[in-house]
């Protein structure tokens, strides 16, 4: 059975433990969070280095993208390189390749409808694939990068002006612990009141699912939201804010849709191969051959 091991920088109130079977290839694939720690992550990892297959690393990105240029955080990279034998993928490879890919899908079948549609992406560094996509689907896109990752109330609206910035502010961003940029440990798991504006001016939300569920206000009805990392209490929580559907670009695995780096993880595991071996085509071969697909669920 292969093992695929998430270590996670995020809550472990959302820790899972499942085994599950894709075309004929056993897996067995946990997340452990570690609340922020990255001492006890990096801990993790060298112990657990050598007896799993592929390790995700989860709670933040080792790589943000900013036009044609790629940013790596020093933080998450000092993680990936506390394993020297076990592969190490951060979910970057699935959401460059695969989640556009499996957006297009998703309007040629009439699941999603953007097109026309205000539609706010909390992070286009962090999801590069969605950031290109979308505007080539005909939504009307708001990035919300300076908003959710600086705390400064100013909405994008150009991928040029995002690269801009990007080669301004990513290299100061990426020498900063993970927490400064992004929702770690219990931060996970509580919300702030602040943004509304921008939620509410949205019929589609998508992106990063931290961002989303620290910043979501409670009445959001009829919105769409497209995001992964979804527990059966995320479910609970956006149902109650009037969310009508969900889609996560990561299929159920029992209840839950993985991180980006955890369905990474599984495809590298099942290759037998290095994730630097595979190139965008392998991996959307690989997922095609497991007959994965995201969910799509009606609220």
């Amino acid at each position: 059975m292969k093992q695929v091991v998430s270590v996670s920088l995020g809550s472990s109130r959302r820790d899972s433990d499942v085994e599950v079977e894709l075309a004929g290839h056993r897996l067995h694939i946990r997340r452990i969070g570690t609340d922020g720690d990255p001492a006890k992550a990096l801990e993790l990892i060298e112990r657990l280095d050598g007896t799993v297959d592929c390790f995700g690393l989860g709670g933040g990105d080792r790589y943000l993208v900013a036009g044609n240029r790629r940013y790596e955080m020093k933080a998450m990279a000092r993680l990936a390189r506390a394993a020297r034998r076990t592969p190490v993928v951060d979910g970057s490879g699935f959401k460059e390749t695969l989640e556009p890919h499996l957006l297009r899908r998703l309007v040629e079948t009439g699941q999603l409808d953007v097109r026309g549609r205000e539609t706010l992406l909390v992070s286009a560094v962090d999801r590069p694939g969605m950031a290109r996509v979308l505007p080539e689907l005909g939504a009307r896109v708001t990035y919300g990068d300076l908003i959710f990752a600086l705390g400064v109330s100013i909405p994008l609206h150009s991928p040029r002006v995002i690269s801009f910035l990007g080669m301004l502010v990513l290299p100061v961003l990426c020498r900063m612990p993970m927490s400064v940029v992004y929702p770690t440990g219990d931060k996970q798991d509580s919300s702030v009141a602040k943004y509304n504006k921008y939620f509410h001016r949205a019929q589609v939300v998508a992106g990063d699912f931290h961002f989303i569920r620290r910043y979501l206000p409670p009445h959001m009805d009829g919105r769409t939201v497209i995001t992964n990392t979804i527990t059966a209490d995320d479910v609970t929580l956006l149902r109650a804010a009037g969310i009508s559907r969900l889609i996560t670009t990561t299929p159920a695995f029992g209840e839950r849709s993985f991180g980006t780096n955890v369905m990474e993880a599984v495809l590298v595991a099942i290759s037998n191969r290095r994730p630097e071996e595979l190139s965008g085509q392998d991996y959307l071969e690989l997922l095609q051959r497991l007959g994965l697909s995201p969910r799509v669920i009606d609220l």
